[in-house]
């Protein structure tokens, strides 16, 4: 295998293990043998189990800042503008987190990181939750005529990605509840325009306060 097809299986050997066991129990060997590798690339490409975490928590990082798109541009000129490339990040995201390759493993890395208060919740904090928050925010105060760093819109845009986060992490509750075999195209789309309205809902109540 090449040295860059080593580390991404290394990668991706640390995402699945360390998300379904811990990082406690995770084992150097088992990483290596997860990820058809010797012991020793660990230390060659991360410098040991600690450096593999890290690079897990980025993985994740950049994998949404991927499927968020146009998070990373400047703010919006007009409310309308503003308001459709939140609807659009919403849709982005819907669709990553919910048949996107490699959700279903690098979603529960992160939430056991986040339970185990890992590094990875440090490097995925700056990476990638702070800067893509912070826009979120520019473009719901633009949206709504708000200051985007009061309280408000802040809380507000943690709820929006609560239930996102959400239809992944209770898919199976989600699915049996509402009686579907599975989420596929169909139940995305109405997972996707129930969340679309609701945020209408909550930018024309912020617009009015």
């Amino acid at each position: 295998m090449p040295p860059e097809g080593t580390r991404q299986a290394l990668i991706a050997a640390g995402i699945r293990l360390f998300g379904r066991q811990g990082y406690a129990a995770t084992s150097v060997r088992s990483l290596a043998q997860e990820a058809g590798a010797n012991i020793a690339a660990i230390a060659y490409h991360f410098g040991g189990k600690d450096g593999l975490r890290l690079a897990c928590a980025e993985e994740f990082g950049q994998r949404m800042v991927g499927a968020i798109g146009q998070a990373g541009g400047p703010p919006a000129n007009d409310p309308q503008v503003a308001r459709e490339e939140l609807k659009l990040i919403v849709r982005n995201v819907v669709r990553f987190l919910l048949s996107g390759p490699g959700a279903s493993e690098i979603v529960p890395f992160m939430l056991r990181e986040l339970a185990e208060g890992g590094p990875g919740v440090d490097a995925a904090y700056s990476s990638f939750a702070e800067p893509v928050h912070r826009r979120l925010c520019g473009l719901w105060g633009q949206a709504t005529a708000t200051e985007p760093e009061s309280e408000t819109v802040r809380l507000a845009v943690f709820s929006l990605i609560g239930q996102l986060m959400y239809f992944r992490i209770g898919q199976a509750i989600v699915t049996r509840r509402m009686g579907w075999a599975g989420i596929g195209p169909a139940e995305i789309d109405q997972i996707t325009r129930r969340i679309l309205s609701n945020l209408d809902a909550m930018l024309d109540r912020e617009g009015q306060g």
